[in-house]
Order: structure tokens, then C-alpha cells, then sequence
């Protein structure tokens, strides 16, 4: 059974939560950790979400990985290791209040093309907020086309976000300018 697409305006508690979230993480698997990083669409202010913080935590190798499984369970974190065959660079877990996603943790290699890809988007959101409006246009019609299908909500940005994949890559390559005319 596939959940419901909940999205909602921008939070601006979303960062105080994710910085709440970050402080366990370190305290929990901090030894293990290079680097971690707010990503998806909680992290670009003025973007429409579903309301789960995505936390990007990198490790040296893949495989310090499963020394955080336990010490993640304790801090409510469930393990799915079914959704490595769809992305096998990422070790993923999911955190739950009741039936709710609260927090997603996608756990990758430091400066993987996995990690960089997913803060370039970011990041090119965060520099142009018309794109980032633009996205969440798309995201509220998809929302309301797939109301109860996630994976087919999720499936129908794709092109959109290969769109803004490669103009975030282009942007990359010429340094990161500031936005000509992004009004």
C-alpha cells in the first residue's frame, strides 16, 4: 500500500529540527561521520514540502555503514536495506512518529557522485528561488494528480529534477554565479 502525499507550505522550524536532529546524530554515530547536510526540500527556504526532514550523513566507506545500524536504532531509526537494490550507494533509514515519516537519513560516501548531486541541488534551489517556486508549482499539481500514490508522485518529478540537475551542473562548472535575472 502506498502512502498519502502530504505536502505543506515552507516550515521555517524545518532547519531548528533538522539542527535538533543533526546534534543526536552526532552524539550517536559522530565517529563514524565525515560530514552531514540538510538536503530535499525542507532545506531550500520557501519550498513546498512533505513535512520529513532528509538528512544526508557521509561516512569515509560504505561499509562503516552497518556499525551505525544499532546506535540508530536506539534513536528510532529503522534500517531498510530492501531499497538498496534501487540505489545501491545509499544506505537508507527512516524515522517514524506512529504511522508518520519524520526524518529520512541517507546514508553515502563523502563526495560520492551521490552526495555531490544532492547538494548541487540544493544549493541551486537555495540560489534561485524562482526555480525553486517553479518546483514546487510542479509539485503541488503532481500532489494533487497522485494523492494517495507516493512512488508515482515521486516517479512523475523525475524529469523536472533532471532538468534541474543539469542546469545546477552548468551553473556548478561556472563557478556558482549569482542568478542573472531569476524574478
Amino acid at each position: 500500500m502506498s502512502r498519502r502525499v502530504v505536502l505543506v507550505d515552507y516550515d521555517p522550524q524545518w532547519p531548528l529540527e533538522y539542527a535538533a536532529e543533526r546534534q543526536r546524530l552526532l552524539a550517536a554515530i559522530g565517529p563514524w561521520l565525515v560530514a552531514i547536510e540538510h538536503i530535499g526540500s525542507t532545506s531550500v527556504p520557501g519550498l513546498a514540502a512533505k513535512p520529513i526532514i532528509d538528512i544526508m550523513a557521509a561516512v569515509a566507506q560504505l561499509s562503516h555503514a552497518t556499525s551505525c545500524i544499532e546506535p540508530l536504532r536506539a534513536l528510532g531509526y529503522e534500517y531498510l536495506p530492501e531499497v538498496e537494490r534501487f540505489i545501491p550507494e545509499r544506505r537508507y533509514f527512516r524515522k517514524l512518529h506512529g504511522e508518520e515519516h519524520t526524518h529520512h537519513l541517507h546514508m553515502v560516501e563523502y563526495n560520492s557522485p551521490f552526495w555531490q548531486r544532492h547538494l548541487l541541488f540544493r544549493d541551486y534551489l537555495r540560489a534561485h528561488p524562482a526555480t525553486a517556486q517553479e518546483y514546487a508549482r510542479l509539485k503541488r499539481a503532481l500532489a494533487v494528480r497522485f494523492p494517495n500514490d507516493v512512488a508515482a508522485y515521486t516517479d512523475a518529478k523525475t524529469a523536472f529534477i533532471r532538468g534541474i540537475e543539469a542546469q545546477a551542473a552548468h551553473w556548478s562548472a561556472q563557478g556558482r554565479p549569482a542568478p542573472v535575472d531569476d524574478a
